[in-house]
């Protein structure tokens, strides 16, 4: 680490931390593409472009000092991270909790709200990653947001716990609906380009992971803040003047942070001039990208794991465990899973630098298997032996929350490699949303099964209620962390294969050939493929199998498939609006776990429905012939060699 680096934000450069030192042999640096870039490169590669045969875990680390930040610029980006964090723990721990217990609102409407909340950011993150990603301005396409959403974030964040007094059950749902969906909406315009911001800020492969560990460390800075102090306040004032209190100073916290990151951290100029893509195509990319699937799979899959404990975690303490103060020993069980998450940071840190980022990746995610395993068989006066497992947990906990952005930063390098585009956003919103659908089960369904097994506050619960909270929080989301681990085993790349990637990146920007060190195939730089680069964008509106088709029928054959996957995405929409309003029938009855399910369901088919109009309405502006068929095929091999990466 360099002590020169300014912390008012002057640019590191953009070359890759090693550079080739030879000319491709087979690949003029300008003139007509002479190797087609959907085929693989006929014989071995020269190393100069990064053959996938040159590529060895062994090679020796690079670290470009232009790349090393100062300890202050990595303190200015991380700062707004421990107010956001600190908000998180009450709507993540406390909220369904206070709105039932204090609040009063029925536990089933809760969920309901829950699921219909987290349904909308099918549309909003995807739209908001879009937008950063293509917003140009004197002040870049992160800052503003940033700076204006943490406004708004603080403001809502605020309503959230400051209902008024004396609602009816059925208006205190309502209150507790519409501020959770405008927290989550503010979120999502501060939380989107903040996380953009990140990857760009060092393209160095253990430089990314330094970052992030200051940016994690506030994270859980933040989240034992906001485990311990509404306690506090909750000892020596009322319980709702308590959350008041709170939530005003993690605004005034994150509205500070966040201005002083807009205005002293810089963005890369290199990467915000460059032309952004459509939205629709961007996503299809981004889940072709097979690293990208194997990081993102998992990531869902596991975030099973952490909200389900996460939401359950005070009734299994008051209702299992049965401590005699409740409040107090809920605070200690929280803040032993945090405060060690943020003692395992630096040794995660360290262990990455000396063995690797996944295999530390996936022992983190063993560490979980076995906390979860063990909370199942935790039962009533088990106090410090929770505490412990809950320790346990948290140092798998700090594993994750340090290696999963670097990784992700790594993968979003190898996007650029094939599409020549730096898409942080879209893929921070796609890493956002698709995590939180797979979470709504996990904040919403146990509710649900709770209340159907007779759940009642403040009372001794019946052994089935018990069963379910022991399970809920143990056997199940130790299942979906083991699954999570299968996927996650599969990931490929490695700080030697991040390092052709970069080499890569740096020969495209010559206009040279690089390889692909996943597939060893040839990559024509963007501007010198068979299929130019707007025409590619426009057909990556479709599926492969769509093209195929188009290739023996014609352009019809593509609005025939955009047509029909919109009406089958309108008539699951359809059915999920009606099976919902068909359960919920009215306040004077509880909807039940089906439509929680249809809710969820319906905000997935609304983004599908977004999805597949904007298909159809490009499919519709090709004129038949527009598009030969040997370019279908052409496009097809570049699709097929972004797919196949790792295979």
């Amino acid at each position: 680490m360099t002590g020169t680096e300014p912390v008012d934000g002057t640019q590191p450069t953009t070359q890759p931390t090693t550079q080739p030192t030879t000319q491709p042999a087979t690949q003029p640096a300008t003139g007509p593409a002479t190797q087609p870039a959907k085929g693989p490169a006929p014989g071995p590669a020269p190393p100069s472009v990064g053959s996938a045969a040159a590529v060895s875990d062994e090679s020796p680390p690079a670290t470009s000092a232009a790349e090393t930040l100062s300890v202050g610029r990595k303190v200015l980006y991380g700062g707004p991270t421990l107010w956001v964090s600190a908000m998180f723990v009450p709507v993540s721990l406390y909220m369904s909790k206070f709105y039932a217990d204090v609040v009063l609102a029925p536990l089933a409407w809760l969920a309901l709200a829950v699921a219909l909340a987290r349904s909308f950011d099918a549309v909003t993150d995807p739209l908001m990653g879009w937008l950063s990603d293509h917003t140009r301005s004197r002040w870049g396409r992160r800052r503003p947001y940033i700076a204006l959403g943490s406004v708004m974030l603080a403001l809502a964040f605020a309503l959230l716990f400051s209902p008024p007094e004396r609602l009816d059950p059925g208006t205190a749902t309502v209150w507790f609906g519409a501020c959770f969906l405008s927290f989550f909406l503010c979120h999502t315009i501060f939380g989107i380009p903040y996380n953009a911001l990140g990857p760009e800020l060092s393209l160095d492969y253990h430089e990314r992971s330094s970052v992030f560990s200051w940016r994690e460390s506030f994270a859980l800075l933040g989240t034992i803040v906001g485990a311990g102090i509404p306690g506090l306040l909750a000892a020596q004032l009322d319980y709702r003047l308590a959350y008041i209190v709170f939530g005003v100073g993690c605004g005034i916290g994150l509205i500070v942070t966040s201005m002083v990151t807009a205005v002293r951290i810089r963005e890369r100029p290199e990467f915000a001039t460059r032309e952004s893509n459509p939205i629709v195509p961007g996503v299809r990319r981004s889940l072709t990208n097979r690293p990208f699937r194997i990081l993102l799979t998992s990531y869902a899959v596991g975030s099973v794991t952490a909200a389900i404990p996460g939401t359950l975690l005070p009734f299994f303490i008051q209702y299992v465990i049965q401590p005699e103060n409740v409040v107090f020993w809920t605070t200690i069980g929280v803040m032993s899973h945090f405060v060690a998450a943020l003692a395992a940071i630096p040794i995660f840190l360290w262990a990455s630098r000396r063995f690797g980022k996944r295999p530390l990746w996936l022992t983190a995610y063993g560490m979980s298997i076995l906390s979860l395993l063990s909370a199942f068989y935790l039962g009533k006066g088990d106090i410090l032996e929770g505490a412990l497992v809950f320790a346990w947990a948290g140092v798998a906990f700090g594993g994750q929350l340090l290696l999963t952005p670097s990784i992700q930063a790594d993968v979003i390098d190898y996007d650029e490699l094939h599409t020549g585009k730096r898409r942080e956003a879209q893929y921070g919103a796609l890493w956002s949303f698709l995590p939180k659908f797979v979470a709504i089960p996990g904040a919403a369904i146990p509710f649900s099964i709770l209340a159907s097994l007779g759940y009642q506050p403040n009372v001794e619960q019946s052994p089935e209620v018990i069963f379910a909270l022991r399970s809920l929080l143990g056997l199940l989301p130790a299942a979906f962390a083991a699954l999570a681990f299968v996927v996650a085993w599969r990931f490929p790349i490695t700080e030697a294969i991040h390092r052709r990637i970069q080499e890569g990146i740096a020969l495209h920007a010559r206009g040279e050939a690089a390889v692909d060190p996943l597939t060893g195939e040839i990559i024509q730089p963007p501007g010198r493929r068979e299929v130019d680069e707007e025409t590619g964008w426009v057909l990556d509106h479709f599926s492969r199998g769509e093209l195929r088709r188009a290739e023996r029928t014609g352009v019809r054959a593509l609005v025939r498939g955009a047509s029909l996957s919109l009406a089958g995405s309108l008539l699951a929409l359809a059915a999920g609006i009606a099976l919902a309003v068909q359960q919920i029938g009215g306040l004077e009855s509880e909807p039940g776990l089906l439509a929680v399910v249809a809710i969820t369901g319906s905000g997935l088919a609304l983004a599908a429905v977004a999805f597949h109009a904007v298909r159809l309405r490009v499919a519709l502006g090709l004129q038949p012939g527009s598009v030969a068929p040997s370019l279908l095929r052409a496009h097809r091999g570049d699709a097929t060699a972004l797919a196949a990466g790792g295979g």
